[in-house]
């Protein structure tokens, strides 16, 4: 894999001090993606609101873009399963068990689990949707995906993962499913967000987590209802009528006409998303 930028700087020598050079060069590291910047501590005024700016126009394109998605369920997983895993497939089912329900399916957009609940979605004529990230490695948009926006930071990836959701799934993955799991209960956990439903699934993975889970509330870091929370199954069927009880019944969600989207807001009607895509895959 080529080396970015930062991976090429010197790296610091305890028996020498470091120069302006290389400074410099770490200054212009810095630069070289806006997460970078970002996080680089304190900064000048005027960049750190041209960060601002960059953070709300994201943000912005976000809201506009999944302003007609309709009640999401998100899929959370690791992008490097491969189609016609165990997982994959658990994922394409489950996809397709929301989409039956009437949710519009909203992932990252990328591949392997992202690619199996848009693909399952997708494939039952439901909504399928994906929100991308800018990654120095490029991340491709799966084809199944209907509508998407690709996101500059993954915070506010996440915040919109998160806004138009009635329910969570999560399926088997790494740090990245593990961050947006534990946030996820964390803002249900605090009363930031409704409970909605998450749904662990993949037992074999996730069962020494869930083991973890139980021990924190064990030993008080956590509330010993927090673990309800988190709804541990394989089972298809069990899921989707989880979703049918604690997300479509218990917010009385129902089909309604949408809003008519207004132009001069670059706003689109998700039938026509539709449309175009089905029409361009013939």
């Amino acid at each position: 894999m080529e080396k970015s930028l930062h991976d090429q700087l010197p790296q610091p020598d305890p028996q020498h001090p470091i120069t302006d050079e290389e400074i410099e060069q770490h200054r212009w590291a810095q630069l070289e993606s806006a997460d970078h910047s970002l996080l680089d501590g304190p900064d000048s005024r005027v960049r750190d609101l041209c960060t601002l700016i960059r953070v709300t126009w994201d943000l912005f394109r976000g809201f506009r873009t999944l302003h007609f998605a309709g009640p999401c369920v998100t899929v959370f997983g690791s992008a490097r399963t491969q189609p016609g895993s165990q997982y994959y497939e658990m994922a394409r089912k489950m996809g397709e068990a929301c989409a039956r329900l009437g949710f519009t399916v909203l992932t990252g957009g990328g591949p392997g689990i992202m690619r199996a609940g848009n693909q399952g979605a997708y494939e039952a004529g439901g909504r399928s949707l994906g929100v991308n990230i800018e990654l120095p490695f490029e991340q491709h948009l799966n084809p199944f995906v209907q509508r998407s926006v690709t996101m500059k930071y993954f915070f506010t990836r996440k915040v919109v993962l998160v806004k138009y959701s009635y329910a969570f799934i999560v399926l088997p993955g790494g740090a990245g499913t593990l961050d947006e799991m534990f946030e996820t209960m964390t803002l249900i956990q605090t009363g930031k967000l409704k409970q909605f439903p998450i749904i662990l699934m993949g037992k074999d993975y996730w069962q020494p987590l869930m083991d973890f889970v139980y021990r924190m509330a064990e030993e008080g870091t956590i509330s010993p209802q927090d673990p309800e929370l988190i709804f541990f199954t394989d089972d298809i069927e069990d899921a989707a009528a989880h979703l049918q009880r604690h997300a479509v019944r218990q917010f009385g969600l129902k089909r309604k006409k949408l809003p008519k989207p207004i132009r001069l807001l670059g706003e689109k009607s998700f039938m026509s998303w539709v449309k175009n895509t089905r029409d361009a895959s013939r």
